[in-house]
């Protein structure tokens, strides 16, 4: 009979929530902690234990996952008072699922390896439908081998893993994930909108140009959302302009010039200028509405 690991989860939000529902299902042992505890009741209701700390979060887990918002908030729950660190033995793992720095996931990981205990950078892309049906895109950084060990238990939370090199190596490709997200939704906006002030028929020129060269997941997906106005969030406004933040201070850190990148940042900045921080990513059109004098939809 082969024993599965303990998995200790911290950060149960709306993605976390998902995922330590999933690991539940997979047969997996499960303590979780979140600041809110609150938020845990869904998890614990499943047969996940409760823990006070993310140090008991680790003394009771093989696996420490994490994910929560930003840099900071890793390294307290890592390393921070009560820290997952301190209850953690060696030859444990953790898996930071966070979207953070690259270099200050380098940095947590050299002090875990002090502990003897190694890190998985596994940054995920695919929202909280893809959080909550297991279909998560998981970008991996760290050793391999420790990746192999791994990799059923990522396959609980998701469809498709790649290993992508050393610790930070998969905060970098979420980067490259979270470029090509925002300059591809700026340019869906600009294109729907352009259209609409053309005076032609958006629904049709948007049915038209999903199937071809210039189709992408963001024009089938969120630019159906748009021709409803519909600016709920699939990922925060919020959300996304920490990720920016985080892809424009690796790029100045490695002299690498970002324009485009640059563009969208203060294309969001209005949005947040104009509070609309709660509202999804698609919410840019605002502002590009706004620049033209031309609603998307009237």
């Amino acid at each position: 009979m082969i024993t599965l690991k303990k998995i200790g989860f911290i950060g149960i939000g709306l993605m976390g929530k998902g995922m330590s529902l999933n690991l539940l299902k997979a047969g997996y042992p499960v303590t979780v902690w979140n600041r809110t505890e609150a938020k845990t009741k869904p998890v614990v209701d499943a047969g996940a234990k409760l823990a006070k700390t993310p140090k008991e979060v680790a003394e009771n887990s093989d696996i420490v996952i994490s994910i929560v918002t930003g840099s900071d908030d890793v390294e307290e729950v890592i390393l921070g008072e009560n820290g997952a660190i301190y209850g953690a033995k060696k030859g444990d793992v953790f898996i930071d699922m966070s979207t953070i720095s690259p270099i200050a996931t380098v940095k947590i990981a050299e002090e875990l390896e002090k502990k003897g205990v190694e890190m998985l950078d596994g940054p995920v892309s695919g929202g909280v439908i893809g959080a909550t049906n297991g279909t998560l895109i998981i970008m991996v950084g760290g050793k391999e081998k420790v990746f192999e060990e791994c990799k059923p238990i990522l396959e609980a939370m998701g469809k498709t893993i790649t290993y992508i090199g050393g610790n930070g190596d998969g905060q970098v490709c979420k980067a490259v994930n979270q470029i090509l997200v925002g300059t591809t939704m700026l340019g869906v906006a600009e294109a729907l909108v352009f259209a609409a002030k053309a005076g032609v028929d958006v629904e049709r020129v948007h049915q038209a140009v999903s199937g071809g060269a210039a189709g992408s997941w963001q024009l089938t997906n969120n630019g159906a959302r748009l021709l409803k106005d519909d600016m709920s969030p699939g990922f925060k406004i919020k959300d996304y302009i920490k990720d920016l933040r985080i892809i424009m201070e690796t790029g100045d850190a490695n002299k690498m010039p970002l324009p485009a990148t640059a563009l969208v940042l203060q294309m969001f900045r209005h949005c947040q200028a104009e509070d609309m921080l709660q509202d999804g990513t698609q919410a840019v059109v605002r502002a590009v509405e706004k620049l033209a004098g031309q609603k998307l939809v009237s």
